[in-house]
């Protein structure tokens, strides 16, 4: 193709990456069972698109390509896999279709679009050479000029048959006036959230129903093996407080450092930001105003803190607009000529930036200096103190790797008094159960479960230090007795009954608000409490319930009408429609472009699907398109599998 540059030397295929950027996000191809005879005993080929073949190796090419980028997780391989078969498939069919159409990409075409996509390779008009050429395609897609040549060729076919399919569609102006209808009216509602969570403690159970509950269950009620477990530990904040840094290595180690605790001019400010950038000249005199005015509040007297956290636009401002330390250079002129050069504790005038109007406090000021011994003391004590516990908890920790390496069968009890260490024991545990003082480390826990009983585990690093482990006793995992089990099946039997009463209460209350009765009167009835919301769109967002989709309903009824009872999750909950607020007719204008270009898009994105599905069904009833199951079974299996 780029005979326009330079006789072809040229590519083939992509990145899976890049083939759904170039195609748009085409959706998955639903495979429908093929028989597997037509293709005798070629196991390799997956399926055929009339004369063309996808294998197992081009596949596998297509994996390794990716996995230059990123590794593929062994247990996600095969769904890797089969997401390049359905990429092939669809990109044969489109080459099928094209060459019936007599559809074609021309070479000006093809060279063109590259030219756009890669100026670096031109001088004006002018081909800069292959090598040029393949370096740039190899730095910006990390694939050969074969390959990125192939994918440009597919992305533009596709165009090309995308336009003939959707060129035609457009949009009324009834369709965009009904759009901007549904997409801004708003309602608010009056609910009640009634949460099973909310109800188990309402929830009384005798000693009757948990044995009853238990024997119809009982195979669910296994006790997993556990395990007790003897260990010597290396504790360290036992070591940590064993350890104490002398004057002299603490005056060594200042003396040493002294370049960390020079302290350069620096203050400590709180500052109300207004944010003026993007906005007009009346808006930004709005903004003055409100600064003006907030500014003499400050200056009254109030909290700036708290003026910082009510009107500060900075991200400081839930910290009460405070800066911290800032030293030259670190912020823009203006404000830093007003935080070095105000009093401490005095406010400044309003300080124009790129950003806005600052208000400034200085808090504190520091001149440059170094730091007393004195005043970092506590700081170098900790830093040794720490140094020292490693030290010592790495050298504890090697001798008793090497007590372990001596034998695995020693006795704990020899290992622990040659460290001076304690041998202590944790009753029987199962996995993920606590392991006592020593947490749920999970890394323990396998180390637990795979060693038989008396071996020596090697030290294993915990949060508190490091653990040798040895099993006592393995109790087998066994049918669980209700007294074994109880809390298990008590807690499992009051959230059912949880989940039952909740969904009764919902369809009590809708039946009483459906009956005319207030909701809120209702609720209170039933224990339950009503919440009333803003006002929202059908693509809102209803705090505290969530995305306004879930309430779809709200948008068909009209005002005081209550809804049946909705399922959220686990939760249930009834409303009430208290107002409808119609969309905004003035507000048309400013949203015609935007909304018809959104509904002529998602027109053609259906209209291409239905193309899409229609072409491989077309072609499944001509013969066209064979997929071979079995070898695609095969390839689906994750590694391991």
């Amino acid at each position: 193709m780029l005979q326009i540059f330079q006789r072809r030397d040229v590519l083939k295929r992509i990145l899976l990456v890049l083939v759904v950027a170039m195609i748009g996000g085409a959706m998955v191809i639903t495979l429908v069972p093929t028989g597997v005879g037509s293709f005798g005993n070629r196991a390799d080929v997956l399926a055929r698109v009339g004369r063309q073949e996808i294998t197992t190796a081009m596949v596998e090419q297509q994996l390794r390509e990716i996995e230059r980028l990123q590794q593929i997780p062994a247990a996600l391989r095969g769904f890797y896999a089969n997401t390049v078969f359905q990429q092939l498939l669809y990109e044969r069919m489109l080459e099928e279709e094209a060459r019936r159409l007599g559809i074609r990409v021309t070479e000006e075409e093809h060279a063109e679009f590259i030219k756009s996509r890669l100026p670096a390779v031109f001088a004006g008009d002018t081909f800069l050479g292959m090598d040029r050429y393949s370096a740039e395609v190899q730095s910006r897609f990390g694939m050969t000029v074969a390959e990125f040549e192939d994918r440009v060729r597919l992305g533009l076919l596709e165009t090309k048959l995308r336009r003939l399919v959707t060129d035609g569609i457009g949009v009324t102006p009834e369709e965009i006036e009904q759009e901007f209808r549904r997409r801004n009216e708003k309602v608010k509602i009056e609910f009640v959230r009634i949460s099973p969570a909310a109800l188990e403690s309402q929830i009384a159970l005798t000693n009757e129903e948990i044995a009853r509950h238990f024997e119809e269950n009982r195979s669910s009620y296994q006790v997993p093996e556990k395990r007790s477990v003897r260990y010597v530990l290396l504790d360290r904040e036992q070591i940590r407080n064993q350890v104490s840094p002398t004057e002299t290595e603490l005056r060594n180690y200042y003396n040493a450092n002294l370049d960390q605790y020079r302290v350069e001019n620096r203050v400590r400010v709180r500052h109300i930001l207004f944010k003026t950038f993007g906005k007009t000249e009346a808006e930004i005199e709005e903004v003055h105003k409100k600064a003006e005015q907030v500014l003499r509040r400050a200056r009254r007297g109030e909290d700036f803190a708290q003026l910082a956290r009510e009107f500060s636009e900075d991200t400081t401002a839930p910290n009460g607009g405070d800066l911290g330390w800032i030293l030259r250079g670190q912020t823009v002129p203006e404000f830093e000529q007003t935080a070095f050069t105000l009093p401490v504790g005095s406010i400044s005038d309003l300080v124009r930036t790129q950003y806005g109007f600052h208000i400034l406090k200085v808090e504190e000021r520091e001149t440059a200096r170094t730091k007393s011994f004195e005043e970092v003391r506590d700081s170098i004590a900790a830093t040794l103190r720490e140094q020292q516990t490693r030290r010592r908890i790495e050298e504890l920790a090697e001798k008793l790797a090497a007590a372990v390496r001596q034998s695995t069968r020693r006795p704990i009890e020899e290992i622990a008094a040659e460290l001076g260490l304690r041998v202590q024991e944790v009753p029987p545990v199962g996995p993920g159960d606590p392991i006592g003082e020593l947490g749920s480390d999970a890394n323990l826990q396998n180390v637990i479960f795979r060693l038989r009983p008396g071996e020596l585990s090697a030290p294993v690093a915990i949060e508190r230090g490091h653990v040798v482990v040895t099993v006592k006793e393995i109790l087998p995992a066994h049918q669980g007795t209700l007294d074994e089990v109880r809390e298990r099946v008590t807690d499992e039997l009051r959230k059912l009954r949880a989940v039952s009463l909740a969904r009764a209460r919902a369809e009590e209350l809708a039946r009483r608000a459906q009956a005319g009765e207030a909701l809120s009167a209702a609720a209170r009835a039933l224990g339950l409490t009503a919440q009333t919301t803003e006002f929202f769109a059908r693509n809102g967002y209803v705090e505290p319930l969530g995305n306004a989709s879930q309430l779809a309903a709200a948008f068909q009824m009209k005002p005081g009408e209550s809804s049946a009872p909705l399922s959220l999750g686990t939760d249930w909950v009834v409303f009430r429609v208290l107002e409808r607020q119609e969309a905004n007719p003035q507000e048309l204008a400013a949203q015609r472009e935007t909304l018809r270009n959104q509904l002529l898009e998602e027109k053609k994105t259906l209209a291409y699907e239905a193309f899409r599905s229609a072409l491989e069904q077309r072609l499944r009833q001509q013969g066209k398109l064979e997929i071979n199951q079995e070898a695609l079974a095969r390839l689906r299996v994750p590694a391991g599998g």
